[in-house]
Parts: C-alpha cells; structure tokens; sequence
C-alpha cells in the first residue's frame, strides 16, 4: 500500500480532501455540510493512480472524521455509496 498524505481544506458549508501526487496529479473527494451531515458529492482520481487504493482511502479518512466530529455521512457519488455500502464498519455514520 502506497503511503498517502491525506489533506482537508474546509471552507464554509464546503469540505475538500485531497492528495498531490506530484506531476501526477491530485485525488480528491469532496461534499458539503449540511448541519452535521457530510454530503459527499464527488471523487477523482487520476488515471495513472487509480487501482492503488487512494479513493478508498479518501472515504476511509472522510468516515473517521465525521465519526470524530459526531457528524453523519449522505453518500451523493456513487463510489463512496458503493464503498460505504460494502464496508459494514462504517454504516454507524450514514445518514438515517
């Protein structure tokens, strides 16, 4: 497993984590907060990247925050939704 430097710039009601992968590019997954519920709404990573793992970890980071902060989790993109969805550990912050 690759090691990853996994960054969160929040701004208002708007959240972004983000990885730099140099010259690569960046993964990133993003949403909005809506009281104490994280609406994530998208997630990328680029071509060359993908099949490592960053996305999920992304998701992974996003899950142990918003159990951290008493938040819960409404997955809008359809790969968190699939991810959360398979990963019955992380089901204690969905949405109800």
């Amino acid at each position: 497993m690759i090691e990853l430097d996994i960054h969160e710039i929040r701004d208002g009601g708007r959240g972004r984590y983000f990885v730099s992968h140099g010259e690569k590019g960046e993964s990133e997954l993003t949403y909005t907060l809506r009281d104490s519920t994280m609406v994530i709404d998208y997630t990328y990573t680029p071509p060359v990247m993908r099949g490592e793992g960053v996305a999920g970890r992304l998701v992974e980071r996003a899950v142990e925050d918003a159990r951290e902060r008493g938040w819960t989790i409404r997955p809008v993109c359809p790969y968190v939704k699939i991810k959360i969805d398979r990963t019955p550990a992380w089901h204690d912050v969905l949405e109800a």
